[in-house]
């Protein structure tokens, strides 16, 4: 499986609405491999507490899936669904069919996020640290099978999901999948709408993760190695914070058939949310990279 694509997501109070992503954005870098977290801290007490949250009350926005997306999408090969979650007003938006697809790297926020609660009081290990960071930042596929196979594989992310809400995700059964080239755990299938749940964990306070745990999952979403920098932060401003993790994979031996997903959070200039795009069915993988940028985009000037 190609290697996904991890951008910003910062360290945003959860139920009543976000945290200030200025302050949430600038956090010190993960621990250095080799030395264990703080005890009982999780992975990242050094970095400091989310800010404040939004006002109650938020003027309601209009929904970004305008008519020209649902144009430019009918346009499109393949079949794409998305979802739109404001930190501030708590409005989700959906688009597209909800039959669940493949998640490619996309897996590998729910990998460490299952991780992350399944830490004893001492933290994370140097080693296990060192996985995470390759995993997320590089989208590290040897990496994400050693953390895969740590936390349980299927029946210990199946745990963790059902304990974070998701209700549509399904982890792959294998690793070494018959007549299947990459990674079997790309084949774990999701909606939109569950990998916003998974988002919500790590943006808003008060879920499975500690404020820790949210602060070092956000740090090395942020720390996404340049070349994978596309899809949810695609049409953004450079000075907008933008947390991200992207997937692509080929699912025929022809490569005439892509997954293309990207999962994210977008704080800045008036803009605080969270967002999910799948996309499968893309003839090539620029193609379906493509798609996910324009939505992308679209979807940032729709919000301003």
């Amino acid at each position: 499986m190609a290697a996904g694509s991890v951008l910003a997501v910062r360290h945003h109070p959860r139920e009543p609405a976000r945290a200030d992503a200025a302050q949430a954005r600038h956090l010190p870098a993960p621990p250095a491999a080799g030395h264990a977290t703080p005890a009982a801290a999780g992975p990242a007490a050094s970095r400091a507490a989310p800010p404040a949250r939004h006002p109650a009350g938020a003027a309601p926005r209009p929904d970004p899936f305008s008519a020209a997306i649902t144009s430019y999408l009918a346009s499109r090969a393949g079949v794409v669904a998305a979802a739109v979650y404001d930190l501030g007003t708590r409005q989700l938006w959906a688009i597209g069919p909800g039959t669940p697809q493949a998640e490619a790297s996309v897996v590998k926020v729910d990998i460490l996020e299952t991780l992350l609660t399944q830490q004893g009081s001492g933290g994370l290990s140097g080693t296990d640290q060192a996985l995470a960071q390759s995993m997320i930042e590089d989208s590290d596929n040897d990496s994400a099978t050693d953390l895969w196979d740590a936390v349980g594989g299927p029946s210990g992310i199946r745990s963790f999901n059902a304990e974070a809400g998701l209700a549509d995700t399904t982890p792959s059964p294998c690793v070494e999948c018959a007549g299947f080239a990459w990674p079997g755990w790309g084949l774990t299938t999701t909606t939109p709408a569950d990998q916003i749940a998974l988002l919500r964990q790590i943006a808003v306070p008060g879920g499975l993760l500690s404020t820790a745990e949210r602060g070092y999952a956000a740090q090395l979403m942020e720390n996404i190695t340049p070349s994978q920098r596309w899809g949810v932060c695609a049409g953004v401003p450079a000075q907008v914070t933008v947390a991200l993790k992207n997937g692509w994979l080929p699912l025929n031996e022809a490569g005439t058939d892509w997954q293309i997903n990207s999962v994210g959070w977008v704080s800045g200039l008036g803009r605080d949310y969270l967002i999910a795009v799948l996309s499968t069915g893309n003839p090539t993988e620029q193609y379906g990279i493509d798609t996910v940028g324009w939505l992308s985009g679209a979807v940032w000037k729709q919000l301003g």
